[in-house]
């Protein structure tokens, strides 16, 4: 029996919830996908074929219960609609997006340990995530990883990448750490580049970086 057997048995994403309900437990399980969520509204504003889902479920049928999501701290889909059905999402339900899966899955290791190496790989191996990534910036002395791992699917099995930025040719997007200041405080994300290794700046920074450029030309920008 196909995926596309068990459709019009499957629940509608009306039916489901938007995720399992687990807090997270530090504060950039949240903020750094919504940084690469907003980011990605600057670099892709004139695209309308791609998802960046934020603690959101993923509904799916490789698992032993198609109403049991997996919820990523953040996931990378191309080829779907920004908005479904000129819609915001609840969740990312695969049967109601053609079927496609996201080409990208990122997890933040906390203080309690979610699986991030283990059981959500296999998951995520299973549901056929291209790439998937791991942010262990606290904890990976303790977890005997590295901070920042980037892994592809290969002849289905998870292979640890070599290379930061590390480019990712089919999504035309490098990721990476960056240290910047933001709020007025010095601190590390995660960001995008481009595949010549160029990291793709914020609106505040283009900002910066032109009046700069007024002043040396003699211009003040406050007066334009």
């Amino acid at each position: 029996m196909t995926q596309s057997d068990l459709k019009p048995a499957l629940p509608t994403s009306a039916e489901l919830p938007c995720s399992d309900d687990t807090p997270v437990d530090n504060e950039d399980q949240n903020f750094l996908p919504n940084f690469l969520l907003f980011l990605l509204n600057t670099i892709w504003a004139n695209r309308i074929d791609w998802f960046f889902g934020v603690d959101m479920g993923i509904y799916h049928t490789t698992g032993v219960n198609p109403r049991i999501p997996v919820v990523p701290d953040g996931f990378l889909s191309l080829g779907v609609d920004r908005k479904k059905q000129g819609k915001s999402r609840k969740s990312y339900v695969i049967w109601e997006e053609n079927d496609v899966v996201p080409i990208l899955t990122l997890e933040i290791v906390s203080w309690t340990p979610g699986g991030e190496y283990d059981e959500k790989m296999e998951v995520y191996a299973k549901l056929g995530v291209l790439y998937y990534i791991i942010y262990n910036s606290e904890f990976w002395r303790r977890d005997g990883h590295q901070p920042f791992e980037v892994y592809k699917l290969v002849n289905g099995v998870y292979q640890l990448q070599i290379g930061e930025p590390y480019k990712m040719p089919e999504v035309n997007l490098g990721i990476g750490r960056h240290q910047m200041v933001l709020g007025g405080i010095q601190q590390e994300v995660l960001t995008w580049y481009d595949l010549q290794g160029n990291r793709y700046l914020t609106a505040e920074e283009r900002a910066e970086r032109l009046a700069a450029r007024l002043r040396e030309l003699g211009e003040d920008p406050e007066n334009l």
